[in-house]
């Protein structure tokens, strides 16, 4: 992700004025360009500027209190290369480290769009807790490892950080049903999954109950398993709101959320309570652990650059 983001404006041409002030007055700002009167749809003129990432939030919130939104349009994109001083000097004015700052509108936008229940989600949250139900019966790690990175959960859990931070209750409800029934489909399908697997003698109940060294843990909670959740909450928040995202991968990896649902339905499906009651308690522990973790993240964040512009 760019350092510098290239914003293009149509503004109604009683606003445009007030449109190029802010973006003069705005830390971090550089090559404006207004186009008088070539907007057609909508009609109006069109304002062009580049901006340091870490001043991008506080010139997207000013151009929202103008009504640029829902009056005219606002697109915002990454610029991978800049060969220009006066960009370096933007950059170099701008409060922070651009690789640190938080693009609010942006954030809520990924998660939206992340924390839909779809098709798509539904079949990889299905697909990966099958895969891990594989695992859990074979004692497989690397299968439990391709799960992890599979699972599309952590989209609907940052989504309800987000509108936590944000005051979002409509974020909140869209990403909380788009977990609660991933899960419970993606269970339900794996049970019956694993009752398929055990006719055909490719699973076992003796499997299941069987010593398991390698994904044991998984329906053995612990505090552990709770500090595990926090930290890769952290990393994952982090990830999302900087520019580097890169690392969401290795954090989804490192929580057992879906292997803890597959072991949940394969035991389920054996009827085995004490396994399953463990695998539910490690899902939910893991849950809470991110929820938690990433929401006090994106709460330090926010007074982090909140205390940045008071400083400018």
């Amino acid at each position: 992700m760019g350092a510098m983001l290239h914003l293009r404006l149509i503004t109604p041409p009683d606003r445009t004025d007030e449109v190029v002030r802010l973006i003069e007055k705005t830390v971090g700002t550089t090559h404006l360009v207004v186009l008088p009167g070539v907007a057609r749809d909508p009609g109006g003129d069109v304002v062009m500027c580049d901006v340091a990432r870490e001043a991008g939030d506080e010139l997207l919130a000013g151009l929202r209190d103008l009504g640029i939104d829902t009056t005219g349009s606002i697109a915002v994109e990454s610029i991978d290369l800049s060969l220009s001083e006066r960009a370096d000097k933007a950059e170099a004015d701008a409060p922070g480290e651009g690789a640190d700052a938080v693009l609010w509108e942006q954030l809520t936008e990924a998660t939206h769009e992340e924390s839909t229940l779809s098709v798509t989600y539904l079949a990889f949250i299905t697909l990966a807790t099958m895969i891990a139900a594989c695992g859990v019966v074979l004692d497989n790690a690397i299968l439990i490892v391709g799960a992890m990175a599979v699972g599309p959960e952590f989209g609907p859990l940052t989504g309800i950080c987000t509108a936590i931070v944000r005051r979002r209750p409509r974020l909140a409800l869209r990403s909380l049903i788009a977990l609660l029934v991933g899960f419970v489909a993606a269970m339900a399908v794996t049970v019956g999954f694993s009752l398929f697997m055990d006719a055909v003698d490719l699973f076992s109940e003796h499997q299941l109950r069987a010593d398991r060294p390698n994904t044991g843990f998984i329906y053995a909670p612990d505090w552990f398993s709770f500090v595990v959740a926090v930290l890769a909450g952290i990393a994952g928040t982090l990830s999302l709101t900087s520019a580097k995202s890169g690392a969401l991968v290795g954090v989804a990896i490192s929580v057992t959320t879906i292997p803890a649902a597959a072991n949940a339905a394969v035991a389920l499906s054996y009827g085995d309570t004490k396994q399953t009651w463990g695998s539910t308690e490690q899902l939910l522990l893991n849950l809470l652990g991110i929820i938690v973790a990433g929401t006090l993240t994106l709460l330090t964040q926010k007074w982090f650059w909140a205390k940045q512009r008071r400083r400018i």
